[in-house]
């Protein structure tokens, strides 16, 4: 998203508050940051590129600390972006009604417009399950794994019992261990372990969703 504009102007009688931010943000990895040799904290890069004296050096500080507080509270449903890299690129001040605050809600305001501009996906964690059943539930555990959105990596026997390695998105895992006992008569367990973050699929992205599921899903990016 170029060049988007965060106009922040307020006027109550006396002195009043003005701040204005224009940013370009897009998507980028902790790898491509350290290639670039590029500051990436807690998931955001920010750059100031602002030429000319658009903005005051006082205030460039805050503008960046506005965006990091907007990313930090999230854009979608909340949750923290992340891979985000914010070029500061222009803007303007009042001589009189600019300062620090006004600077501060210019940033958040422009990179959350920008943001929603870029396209992001709303990421949901990736957990490893190893599950162990007696061979003879394999095909029902396996299809439910299947109808879960995930996906075995391996599996072998181990004498009558079977490993079972998948990769199923936590969203699908609340109740499993009922499940799992349902379908091997009380003899599967299983065991997980984090492993990625992946985009969720867009009906993950539906308020209802977001208001059920403040647990199942955790990042955003561009």
């Amino acid at each position: 998203a170029k060049d988007v504009r965060g106009l922040f102007k307020k006027q109550s009688g006396g002195r009043g508050q003005y701040g204005d931010a224009v940013v370009t943000i897009m998507p980028i990895t902790p790898e491509e940051a350290a290639t670039e040799e590029l500051e990436m904290e807690n998931g955001i890069v920010f750059e100031d590129k602002v030429q000319g004296g658009a903005i005051p050096r006082e205030f460039i500080p805050s503008v960046e600390y506005g965006i990091r507080q907007a990313a930090a509270s999230g854009v979608i449903g909340g949750f923290p972006v992340i891979n985000c890299r914010v070029q500061l690129v222009f803007g303007s001040y009042h001589d009189v009604d600019s300062n620090q605050i006004a600077f501060e809600q210019a940033g958040a305001l422009a990179f959350r417009e920008a943001f929603t501009k870029a396209g992001p996906a709303l990421l949901e964690p990736i957990m490893k399950v190893v599950i162990t059943t007696p061979d003879e539930f394999f095909g029902n555990v396996s299809g439910d794994v299947a109808s879960r959105r995930g996906q075995i990596i391996d599996s072998e026997m181990r004498g009558n019992t079977r490993q079972i390695t998948a990769e199923m998105t936590l969203s699908e895992l609340f109740g499993y261990t009922t499940a799992l006992r349902s379908m091997t008569q009380g003899r599967g367990t299983y065991s997980m372990e984090p492993c990625d973050y992946r985009p969720a699929p867009l009906d993950a992205l539906e308020p209802v969703h977001i208001g059920e599921a403040t647990a199942k899903l955790g990042l955003s990016h561009v």
